[in-house]
This record gives structure tokens, C-alpha cells and sequence, in this order.
């Protein structure tokens, strides 16, 4: 079966298609992988699924078919060590030691569901980013995963190493101990695909409304986007 190339929440991705390039849908999902020759398979919802300026129609040999003969076997499962947790068992090599880059990621949610925002700060040297970002209607949990998603988007390819802090205990289990999600599966996916595309990161937990400085700016600024319905966008200036 063909694949064509979309855009997943802005990461280009190829998805199943038939010989017109009109998606193959399951249930209103379409099966898609992240980069060609990609022996792992996911699932998005055909609506999340936008044009990417690319209309040709590529072979089903363009991507690793998972049940064709001579396909590669797919990984035998393992348990992630601590040091591996991060990279959810090998995507990106976990952060070792004091991080160069140091972030503190928080949601907030008004009602569970409910206008809900994220919060991220920054710390590079001497200088800090914050973003304070509405979602719109969603949960508490959605909230802390895309806090991690945007901090992940905004380091991508950054070569040092770089801490994550987290007080959602959720979002590190789904995302690094190997949790079986009910809900969420696509941004889980989402978040550890950026999680691939940042070379040294360890996501660790911090204890929340503890006093702990960079939670507590974190959590204000995903409030703040909560109560003003607004976006910040990034905003960088100097660490006091």
C-alpha cells in the first residue's frame, strides 16, 4: 500500500494512502511513520492529518512494511534502566551528570476538563525563555505533556545536555517507565517523537508547590495563560 507525506502537528510524517493518494483510514485513524525506512508504526487521526505540499504518491517499499516478508523484526521488549528512561530505551541519549540546560515544564487546568495552559522556563546560562501558552479546553495531564512537548520542540537538536523537571508523575511514567496509556496515545507519540530529535535529555521529577523557583515560575506562567485565555509566545531575557 502507497504513503504520502502530511503534517502532524507540524512535523512532516508519511500516512497510508491508496493509488490516488486519498488516505487509507481504520476507524477514522491512519496508520503513519515518522521518517522513511521506519520499521515502527503509529496511528493519528486522519483529521489531525494537514497537507504538505508534497502530492506524489510513494511506493509501499518507501517505508519498512511491518508484515512483509524480509522485514526487520521488530525490537524485543525491555524494561528501560534508569540512566535509559529518558529516551524511552534509547531514542536520545539521557543527560548524565549536571545539565548544561535546565527547564522546568508545568500545566494547569481550570476544571478537569477545562481551559487549561502550559508554562515553560528555560535556564541556559545566563539567560532564561518562557513561554506561557492557552490550549484551550483539555485536562490536567494534556496540559503537562505539551508543557514537555514545547520545551522538547524549542531544544530540538541541541547538543548539550538537558534537564526536564516535571512535578507530573503522569507524564514521566507515559513517557520514560513504559505506562500503558487509555488516553492521550497520539500526543504521547507526539512528545516522544521530539524526544527523538533531542540527543542528551533526561526528564526528572520535582516535587510541586514545594518553593522550588523554577517550578513555581513554570506553574504561574501556565496559570497565567489559563486566566487571560492568551499566548505569550516566547519571551527570552537575562537570569537575575
Amino acid at each position: 500500500m502507497p504513503w504520502t507525506y502530511k503534517v502532524l502537528r507540524g512535523q512532516k510524517v508519511l500516512a497510508r494512502c491508496d493509488a490516488e493518494g486519498k488516505l487509507v483510514e481504520d476507524g477514522g485513524r491512519v496508520e503513519i511513520r515518522y521518517k522513511p525506512g521506519d520499521a515502527k508504526a503509529y496511528r493519528a487521526a486522519a483529521r489531525n492529518l494537514e497537507p504538505a505540499g508534497e502530492p506524489a504518491v510513494l511506493p509501499d517499499a518507501h517505508c519498512t512494511d511491518l508484515g512483509a516478508p524480509g522485514a526487520a523484526p521488530p525490537e524485543r521488549p525491555r524494561t528501560a534502566s534508569r540512566e535509559e528512561a529518558a529516551s524511552d530505551g534509547g531514542a536520545s541519549r539521557p543527560a548524565r551528570g549536571p545539565a548544561d540546560i535546565t527547564v522546568y515544564a508545568d500545566g494547569a487546568c481550570s476544571g478537569n476538563p477545562g481551559p487549561a495552559g502550559l508554562g515553560v522556563a528555560i535556564f541556559d546560562g545566563d539567560e532564561k525563555r518562557e513561554l506561557s501558552e492557552y490550549i484551550g479546553r483539555g485536562t490536567n495531564n494534556i496540559a503537562e505533556l505539551m508543557a514537555i512537548q514545547r520545551a522538547l520542540e524549542a531544544l530540538a537538536g541541541e547538543p548539550r545536555t538537558i534537564e526536564i523537571k516535571t512535578d507530573s508523575s503522569y507524564s514521566i511514567g507515559v513517557l520514560t517507565k513504559g505506562w500503558k496509556a487509555k488516553a492521550n496515545q497520539e500526543l504521547i507519540l507526539e512528545v516522544k517523537a521530539a524526544l527523538a530529535k533531542v540527543p542528551s535529555v533526561r526528564i526528572t521529577y520535582v516535587k510541586g508547590h514545594a518553593g522550588i523557583a523554577g517550578n513555581e515560575l513554570a506553574d504561574a506562567l501556565a496559570r497565567a495563560a489559563v486566566d487571560s485565555k492568551k499566548t505569550s509566545g516566547w519571551v527570552r531575557t537575562k537570569k537575575r
